[in-house]
């Protein structure tokens, strides 16, 4: 099942790089990334209630706030910086090189969280990480 949800996140993935290139057309790259925060917001919530979960809210610990605050920071500090992008250059360079976040992400999960490696997924990092460079020069 997570194979599915990790396609399906691929397509939107593309289609938000897409239509945000279509709609930051003479938008201040900060108001269209702030519009943008107030629809994933409140498409959130809607899914939240949709599905009971806001029941859980008084069972998370405070490292799962920290940790999550972090990634609300992070996620806010990675679409300004995308949108800007996006604004000033071609979409398929910005968002192949916006993907080279794919091996960071592989790089701390084998030291921070010990996630296991392969040769496999190494040979995969490197060419991720060959192919972004090719698609920045």
């Amino acid at each position: 099942m997570w194979l599915i949800f990790a396609i399906l996140s691929s397509i939107f993935a593309s289609l938000t790089a897409i239509f945000a290139k279509m709609g930051i057309e003479d938008v201040n790259s900060n108001l269209a990334t702030a519009i943008r925060t107030v629809v994933v917001l409140l498409l959130s919530w809607i899914m939240v209630f949709f599905v009971h979960a806001q029941k859980g809210i008084g069972q998370i610990s405070w490292k799962s706030w920290i940790f999550l605050i972090l990634s609300g920071l992070s996620t806010g500090a990675s679409w300004l910086c995308y949108y800007k992008a996006m604004q000033i250059g071609d979409v398929s360079k910005v968002a192949a090189v916006d993907k080279f976040s794919i091996v960071i992400t592989m790089v701390l999960a084998f030291s921070l969280l010990h996630e296991t490696s392969s040769i496999k997924t190494i040979l995969a990092c490197i060419l991720i990480a060959g192919g972004t460079v090719l698609m920045a020069l």
